[in-house]
């Protein structure tokens, strides 16, 4: 049911960012926040845009009865507003606009911002749609280094830079399985969940629980955990792969997060290390070994702990989960990326998901640290 404010003087520019239950992948479940069952529209005038990750917000007072109050309109991340054409003065303090979007379930003076525009002019401002780079007719040859022959993974020395982004898929699902959810990895029809991957029962019944709440228990959102796992190629932020051949090892440096990395090492070790981290096995992301298979970079990753969700969507894995990663730069604009999950704490058996992502040149990563506007 959407609600009216008729007379508001709201803090935000005008937005029109269409986040229906198929759209843009942000840096939490919007529904695990914002309620999408109560909706509301007002007018206002901009007071403040705080221009920073993981989100936007756009701050307005909106005048309701006779009195005025301020509130916070949450919009996405900056660099997928950048990549959509918007500045951070694109909308002004003291610009009258009009909001449209969904209320918080905390009952504070927060909306996610479905739709904004100029009250004057009906113009919307930062919205946001579902672009990917444009791929050349004939697709490009793999770059490769000179020394070895090898593919590269990322940009070659004298090359133009760039990142990885765009992911084909947002969460986890067995290939082969066909199941509709959005890109918060929010199943469609909840009894779909045991479809999505082979679950031990009590797995499948702390997934269902995670997807009737929304998500809104992601740790991720709540504590600022970081993307472990094949969520790290998830996000609409991006990534990138970091060779340094000398010292045989793959920086693998993460758009999303708060600036996080991991290292893929290519010199023989055993990838063995503490549940709990060390130097060489960074929390959260386990302890990754690799290996050139012909074309394809190989990763055995282990040695995870549980305190992250290491999918959008919320799967759950224990401390015995082991990845085998599958990196092939099938031409220059493309990588395809596939995992085989094998947790015998969670699943009745090993199984593997897959996707692509496209190769956006001249970009960097943002800087990204959750804690900068949890408003």
């Amino acid at each position: 049911m959407m609600k009216n404010i008729n007379s508001m003087t709201i803090l935000a520019g005008s937005l029109l960012i269409l986040l229906s239950a198929v759209s843009v992948n942000a840096h939490h479940p919007v529904q695990g926040k914002f309620d999408p069952d109560e909706e509301m529209q007002f007018s206002g005038q901009v007071t403040k845009v705080d221009w920073r990750s993981p989100h936007v917000h756009v701050f307005v007072n909106v005048t309701d009865n006779n009195q005025s109050v301020n509130w916070a309109v949450e919009l996405e991340n900056p660099m997928i507003l950048v990549n959509n054409g918007w500045k951070e003065n694109s909308l002004r303090p003291g610009d009258a606009i009009t909001v449209a979007g969904i209320l918080a379930r905390d009952g504070s003076r927060q909306i996610w911002g479905e739709q904004v525009s100029l009250s004057d002019t009906g113009r919307s401002v930062y919205s946001v749609s579902e672009l990917s780079p444009n791929k050349p007719l004939s697709p490009r040859p793999v770059p490769r280094w000179p020394q070895d022959n090898k593919p590269a993974l990322g940009a070659t020395p004298g090359g133009i830079g760039g990142l990885w982004n765009y992911p084909t898929e947002k969460a986890l699902v067995e290939d082969g399985v066909s199941v509709a959810m959005n890109d918060y990895g929010l199943l469609e029809d909840i009894n779909d969940a045991a479809l999505v991957a082979p679950m031990q029962d009590w797995a499948l019944a702390r997934y269902v629980h995670r997807q009737q709440r929304s998500l809104r228990d992601d740790p991720m959102y709540l504590d600022c955990k970081p993307p472990g796992g094949p969520r790290q190629y998830q996000s609409d932020l991006g990534f990138q792969l970091i060779e340094d051949k000398q010292n045989e090892r793959i920086f693998v440096l993460l758009g999303s997060g708060n600036r996080n990395y991991r290292i893929i090492y290519l010199d023989g070790r055993d990838p063995s290390g503490q549940v709990g981290g060390d130097d060489d096995n960074p929390l959260f992301y386990g302890r990754s070994t690799g290996s050139w298979e012909g074309d394809t970079l190989v990763v055995d990753t282990r040695g995870f702990n549980e305190g992250f969700w290491f999918t959008n969507g919320g799967l759950p894995h224990t401390e015995k989960l082991a990845m085998v990663e599958k990196f092939t730069r099938t031409n220059f604009d493309t990588l395809h990326y596939e995992v085989t999950i094998d947790d015998p704490g969670a699943y009745t058996r090993p199984w593997t998901a897959s996707w692509e992502m496209s190769w956006v040149g001249g970009q960097e990563l943002p800087f990204s640290l959750c804690q900068h506007n949890r408003q």
